[in-house]
């Protein structure tokens, strides 16, 4: 029911993306990507700005994602194409803030891999000090990067696979932490609650905000879901119940376990030290390389598919839309991404950059939320489907999303604004150049 005026689709002599993902590998996906390397260290921070209230913290952000989310799910429940956020922004409000959306979209995907990818091999040189710097760890950096870009260029089903054994790895040793030190949580610990500013407040749930992100990446891979109008909202919303209850629980179980919880700068593993040994500090340190690795696949299966959607809809050149023709996947997306997401890894330049991130997150964010309002507008009965989901109260829920996401933005460092601002700025030049493009081709 979509207009090829508003969006167009793949040629029909052209290989198409296989439609392979179903709800519980979306899940996956979103899961996947939102707990990773934050999880084992937010608990310190936590605890030493909020103490006791962290808990409650934890559960009322949880709360303020899912609002976005719930966004991301209506809006989601009317494309059955690849692209999330840039496609919603672009049926909304034109093709200008699509692009930008789209742009953003991978450079947080591009230059979060960049970082992770760092975190990983930092993490494996733990096991091995050679690993720790030099060609060692340039040498590793970009087997790890090569591997996980072929897995991706051989197809969904294997990339999912892999992004699905990679979830259940990293939630079992954190599902083992949880399950047994909630029998060794002292209450007294737990009520350790003490007055907190509102500058605490404020900056440990900006904190938590971007600790909970990354459920943007569920819808982006809906060009090769089974039955996205559904089966986007449905990982959506189970992404973060999982996410919440996973972060919630083991923040009880890390205070009131862990006198010393504050001062940690490992708080998980030391935590588990108390009521499981050096077996159990073993275990959440396999379990933080799991996460790490598998914060890396997802960024490598989201992040090109950005830049395919981007190239379908004809905002980037065909080059970066084509499929395999045996793989059926984005190739050239795929390893282009890859090789900057390498580049930025092996040169450091991601530390500079890992700031744009967190802007780019809240803009999509924003404009996702506000797509939903404006999607709801008989006008545009004729361009986008019906939606399958749809959220209650009118535009209340959608609008407390949209103050929430600039709330955040207000909040933000000066670093990160002019990041974001950056950000935008060279979307905006981008989109020039592809304009101009396509006048004089």
């Amino acid at each position: 029911m979509t207009s090829d005026t508003t969006l167009t689709s793949t040629s029909p002599s052209e290989p198409a993306l296989r439609r392979e993902l179903g709800q519980w590998d979306l899940t996956a996906i979103g899961v996947n990507q939102v707990i990773g390397g934050a999880v084992y260290a937010v608990p310190a921070t936590l605890a030493a700005n909020v103490a006791g209230w962290s808990p409650w913290l934890v559960v009322a952000v949880g709360f303020a994602s899912l609002l976005i989310a719930l966004c991301f799910a209506e809006v989601g429940s009317r494309f059955d194409r690849t692209g999330g956020g840039y496609l919603y922004a672009r049926a909304a409000f034109g093709r200008f803030t699509g692009f930008e959306v789209g742009w953003l979209l991978w450079v947080s995907r591009t230059t979060s891999w960049a970082a992770v990818v760092n975190v990983l091999a930092t993490s494996l040189a733990f096991y091995a000090p050679a690993l720790s710097g030099g060609w060692p760890r340039m040498s590793l950096i970009a087997a790890i990067v090569i591997v996980i870009t072929v897995v991706n260029v051989l197809g969904i089903r294997q990339s999912s696979l892999v992004v699905n054994a990679l979830t259940i790895a990293k939630l079992t040793p954190l599902a083992i932490f949880i399950a047994v030190g909630l029998f060794y949580v002292d209450p007294a610990l737990l009520a350790s609650t003490r007055a907190v500013s509102f500058a605490e407040l404020s900056a440990s749930a900006l904190l938590l905000i971007f600790t909970f992100g990354g459920y943007e990446v569920v819808p982006v891979p809906a060009g090769e879901a089974k039955d996205p109008r559904r089966g986007v909202p449905f990982a959506l919303v189970m992404t973060i119940a999982v996410v919440a209850a996973v972060f919630t629980l083991a923040q009880i179980v890390a205070l009131g376990t862990l006198p010393g919880l504050a001062s940690s700068h490992t708080p998980l593993a030391d935590a588990a030290t108390t009521f499981l040994g050096s077996a159990g500090a073993a275990l959440i340190t396999i379990g933080a390389v799991f996460s790490t690795t598998g914060n890396n696949m997802g960024a490598a299966l989201s992040g090109p598919r950005n830049l395919f959607a981007l190239a379908e809809q004809g905002d980037l050149p065909r080059f970066f839309g084509r499929v395999h023709p045996r793989f059926r996947t984005p190739a050239n997306s795929i390893i282009f991404t890859g090789a900057i997401s390498l580049a930025l890894a092996l040169s450091g330049t991601f530390t500079a950059t890992a700031t744009v991130s967190a802007i780019s997150r809240l803009l999509v964010y924003v404009a996702t939320c506000a797509s939903v309002i404006r999607l709801r507008n008989p006008g545009f009965a004729g361009h986008v489907n019906p939606a399958t989901f749809t959220l209650p109260f009118g535009p209340l829920i959608p609008s407390a999303a949209i103050i929430i996401a600039l709330a955040i933005i207000a909040g933000a460092t000066a670093p990160q604004l002019v990041g974001g601002a950056a950000a935008v700025a060279v979307g905006a030049l981008l989109y020039t150049m592809s304009v101009n493009a396509r006048e004089r081709f």
